[in-house]
């Protein structure tokens, strides 16, 4: 990996100084590898899953899942790679306010090998992770926080429906079961719900994990969206926000009413995100932007997350759940989700909804006090021992077969290129 020159970081990215050669090659190098990892996992889900889609086989729709699950951890361990843009994640643990973790948990958290190095975070396993929305990259490092618990082959997030046919990564991500919406709640709110009972009661029953990725404030802090923030504000009649956007709570409230009543032991993790080099009110985008990272070779040299854990059943008020009643999974708990009419409950009492809204919006004020003390000290924790830093990358050199998975398109094209 070569990148700039030191604390290029902290420039914006127009005043930094011309890309070198070397930068170029190396960029060429990563769109190479990147989309050949891309085309064989995508490769590998039409070779294997489809036909275990639509072969009526016994015992077809658990090979299908394994299946599903394997190429989904496949890109998670190709994005977890980070050859041409090492990183490090700085993980720190609440202690004193809501969400904290304690003293022993932060232990069982943490697991170290023989020689102290950081090898895993023991996160829950069955989650909702939410977040503050700093750059566009922020869900790259999200998955790789994952990798670390885990969770990693069981990700599922929210995406915009145009992308649900974009070839190669589109298709890739239907596979992945991820939940594309028409930006028309009317109609989105159906889909969510119908979605997420689906994944829950079915890695509920299957006893896999699931880490569902939202981030409430819907977009990044920009100087587009902060006057918007602003003006919402006003029209509420409530503080805005310094270093974030005002979170919309419906989404998530949505979210979090259809998982708990399938996954009673449903967690949310909260994570508080900062990037060095990014000055006060200044914005992420300017600084960090996907092409930055992996092209021009100038990644964020650490990637900060605080994080806070919440037992969704006792400590978020989500409202009455005492008509959810969770449905009986379709086809096999498998290859389907459940149709929009097979939805429990679409509508939230108003006086929920606030109390919620009420809720988040309180824990986004301490996140904003957060990021104040992050710019002021560089940390979003002042005892050490509350944090670990841990380079992104994958365990084993073996695994970087998986990020591929095995090549298995390519021997196949080649076996029926010999039988002709």
């Amino acid at each position: 990996m070569v990148s700039g020159p030191p604390n290029v970081y902290a420039l914006e990215i127009p005043k930094r100084p011309r890309q070198t050669w070397t930068q170029t090659f190396y960029a060429i190098l990563f769109v190479l590898v990147f989309d050949i990892g891309c085309l064989m996992i995508n490769g590998f889900q039409f070779v294997v899953l489809v036909p275990l889609k639509l072969l009526p086989l016994p015992g077809a729709h658990k090979l299908y899942d394994e299946a599903a699950r394997y190429s989904k951890g496949a890109f998670g361990t190709l994005i977890g790679t980070q050859i041409f843009a090492p990183t490090t994640l700085v993980v720190s643990f609440e202690r004193e306010g809501l969400g904290r973790f304690s003293e022993k948990e932060i232990k069982e958290i943490v697991e170290r090998d023989e020689a102290g190095k950081v090898v895993a975070l023991r996160l829950p396993q069955k989650a909702v992770m939410i977040a503050n929305h700093q750059v566009y990259a922020d869900w790259w490092y999200a998955w790789c926080l994952t990798y670390l618990m885990g969770t990693y082959k069981d990700v599922f997030i929210v995406l915009k429906k145009s992308l649900k046919w974009v070839p190669v990564v589109g298709w890739g991500m239907q596979f992945y079961n991820f939940i594309f919406l028409a930006r028309s709640w009317a109609s989105d709110r159906l889909h969510l719900s119908a979605s997420l009972s689906w994944l829950g009661q079915r890695a509920e029953k299957q006893d896999t994990p699931l880490t569902f990725i939202l981030y409430p404030e819907g977009t990044l802090v920009s100087k587009d969206t902060r006057p918007l923030s602003k003006k919402y504000a006003d029209k509420m009649g409530i503080p805005d926000m310094q270093h974030t956007l005002l979170p919309r709570s419906t989404g998530l409230h949505y979210s979090l009413r259809s998982l708990a009543p399938r996954i009673p032991s449903l967690q949310l993790i909260d994570i508080t995100v900062s990037y060095p080099g990014i000055p006060a009110f200044g914005y992420g985008q300017s600084y960090y932007t996907l092409r930055s990272i992996f092209l021009d070779g100038v990644p964020p040299p650490k990637v900060h997350m605080h994080l806070r854990r919440f037992d969704v059943a006792m400590d978020v008020p989500i409202g009455n759940l005492s008509k959810s009643k969770p449905p009986t999974i379709p086809n096999g708990g498998s290859l389907k989700p459940p149709s929009k009419k097979e939805v429990v409950e679409i509508e939230i009492p108003q006086d929920e909804r606030d109390t919620f809204d009420l809720w988040l919006r309180n824990l986004w004020k301490i996140k904003d006090t957060e990021m104040s003390q992050f710019l002021n000290t560089g940390s979003f924790v002042g005892d050490s021992s509350l944090r670990v830093e841990i380079p992104v990358a994958i365990r084993r050199k073996r695994e970087m077969l998986d990020a591929f998975a095995f090549f298995v398109p390519a021997l196949v094209g080649w076996i029926l290129s010999r039988m002709t």
